[in-house]
Parts: C-alpha cells; structure tokens; sequence
C-alpha cells in the first residue's frame, strides 16, 4: 500500500527557497502553479529494491534507506537525513543515457522494506520496466506501474508570499510532496491518486499550461525525457548529471560508470548542453532531430536538442557558446544565443 510522504516536511522547507519564486515569472495568478505532467511511475518494491537499483542507475540509491547517510557528491561532510527524491541516469554499456529517472522513497524508516516510485518519460514505461526486469534476475523485487497515480510540476509563483501554511494542509492527501532534486529552480515535485482536486491539496494554487511548464525548464537548460536526452546518444556529463546532483562518484559499479567516472577524473567536459533563445519563434515539429548549430564562420558549435517556440536546449561547445550562432532551416539561418544558467555552480567553468 502506498504511503503519503513529504508533505510537513515541504512545508517546512519551502521558506528556504528565496529564489524560486524570484526566477519564476510566468504570468497568471494564484501561490503556485500546478503542471500536470506526462510521465509515467514505476513502483519497485521489496527487500532487495536499493540495491538492485543501485547497480543500474547513476546516483547513490542506498541514500534512500540509509540512515543518517552521507551528503549527494562523495564530499564528505556532516551526515544528512535520508532524501525524499533522487535524480539518476539509467546508463547502457557504453556510458551513455538511456532513461532519465528521479526515485521517490516511499517506506518512511531505515526498518521497513524499501519501497521506491521511479518516474520516467512516459514513452519508455515498458521499456524501461524491460531494462529492470532483464538485470532482476532471483533478487527479491516487485516491479509494477502505477497506473493509478499522478505526478505534478508545482511552481511557487513570484510574490506568492509563504505558502507553507497551505503544503501542511494537504499532508493527508499528497502521497508524495518534496523539493525536485535537481535544483530548486524548478519547484516541487507531486504525487497523488488519478483524480484528486489539486485545488484542495494547496489551496489558491492554479493549473498551468504545461507549455508554460516546458518553456520554464528550457529557460533554464533543465533536460527531461527523450527528446532532450535521446536513448544512448546523450551523455551524462554532457547534459549537466553532475550539476543536477544525478551522480555519485563514489558509490561504487554500475551499468556504464567507467565512462562517466574516466570523463569526470579528468576533468575535462567540452560540451555541454545548454539554454538557447532564438531570434523568432522556431515552428512545431519541423526540426530535423539532432539539427546542426553553426558559427558565424560556418563551422559546427554543437546541436539542438529540443525546445518550445523561442526557447530551446542544445548541446554546444562551451569554446563557442559566446559567439553568434544560428540553426539552419529550411535553406534559412535562425539566429540564437546561448546562456549560462543562474543555477549552475559559482565555480562550473568548464
């Protein structure tokens, strides 16, 4: 039986995230935005849940069901609590993403059974239920999708005031309500039963559009889902993992970790992918997958991912993010500028 969890928790949190509703500006009114969005839920439950994932996904998995675990990154530093949330990679062999995930924990103690919800793009449910039940083997795992669940996208909206008061209304009805892992840019992360009023679960929230939610993320250069992250093209590192707190350095083997760990000690990351405006709105469903980004020069920077009117991702050469570039279209050159993310790292210079 699923639990609800989280809720008192965000609502104690919330105060602490000055800046979301700051770098949030989507218009509209009400305390927060709800986006109800398209990706689907794994339920992996039993005994052995932790550690089965934790040799096919990117980041320290065991965090979830160990107490007083240490912080995300392998640097040390005072124990925390358990996390509610992880954001992780599924890898193939050759190091390069196949789904990406972000692990929700159920179970509320280190001494009950692990019990773990995994949300992924909704195109790649079967898939993705394929990959872990290929690597399942005798271990004792309950794999099953969560057909009866909703997941939601829910943005404090600039000025809102403390909305705290009404996330601890709601702490009977959310079976899931907690900080997105990735950074805090991008609100709060929601699970309920198909179905319930959201309106009741924080009061004076709003349904947004989800387009406001997709330009929102590629604003600011947060990739999700297939399109962003094409199956074994996409890498890790490339696509901002380790700046999203997606992987841990030190947890030990997993499906794909010696590119990912060879690519990390040495330090180097060319490319990387990053927000792009462009100088006219791009049209729907035109765009050759993987479209080249050329310099001034004709030379290529990179290639574009994905993106809603004038606002994208793309993957580009940091050497060349600084100059004018543009997208070839249809025999004509759209120009577009690169920008780095206020969320990133002080010290990401590379």
């Amino acid at each position: 039986m699923l639990v609800r969890a989280g809720a008192a928790t965000a609502a104690a949190a919330i105060t602490t995230l000055p800046g979301l509703r700051r770098l949030w500006r989507g218009g509209g009114s009400g305390a927060a935005a709800c986006f109800p969005l398209s990706r689907a839920l794994l339920d992996v439950q039993g005994a052995e849940a932790a550690t089965f994932l934790q040799g096919l996904l990117t980041n320290d998995v065991t965090r979830l069901v160990a107490e007083g675990a240490p912080p995300a990154g392998g640097s040390g530093g005072a124990a925390a609590a358990p996390p509610r949330a992880l954001y992780a990679h599924a890898l193939n062999v050759q190091g390069r993403c196949l789904y990406d995930v972000i692990l929700y924990r159920l179970h509320e103690s280190p001494e009950e059974e692990p019990h773990i919800l995994l949300e992924c793009d909704n195109g790649v449910l079967d898939a993705l239920q394929k990959h872990l039940k290929l690597y399942k083997i005798r271990r004792k795992v309950n794999i099953t999708p969560c057909l009866d669940l909703s997941l939601w996208a829910v943005v404090p909206r600039e000025g809102a005031g403390d909305i705290a008061s009404s996330l601890t209304q709601c702490a009977d009805q959310a079976l899931i309500l907690t900080p997105d892992p990735r950074t805090e840019v991008m609100g709060w992360r929601l699970i309920t039963k198909k179905g319930a009023n959201i309106s009741e679960i924080i009061p004076g929230s709003r349904i947004g559009d989800i387009e406001d939610y997709h330009r929102h993320r590629y604003k600011q250069g947060i990739p999700e889902g297939v399109k962003d992250l094409p199956p074994g093209v996409a890498l890790p590192l490339e696509s901002n993992l380790a700046y999203m707190n997606g992987v841990s350095f030190t947890k030990g083997c997993y499906i794909g970790q010696e590119l990912t760990a060879r690519t990390h000690h040495v330090g180097v990351i060319r490319k990387r992918l990053l927000p792009v405006q462009f100088s006219a709105p791009l049209p729907k469903d035109s765009i050759p997958e993987g479209a080249e980004i050329l310099t001034q020069s004709g030379k290529s920077a990179g290639k574009f991912r994905a993106g809603r009117g004038e606002l994208g991702i793309a993957l580009l050469r940091l050497a060349n993010a600084n100059e004018s570039l543009s997208l070839s279209l249809a025999g004509d050159k759209v120009k577009l500028t690169a920008s780095i993310p206020e969320w990133w790292p002080k010290n990401s210079g590379k």
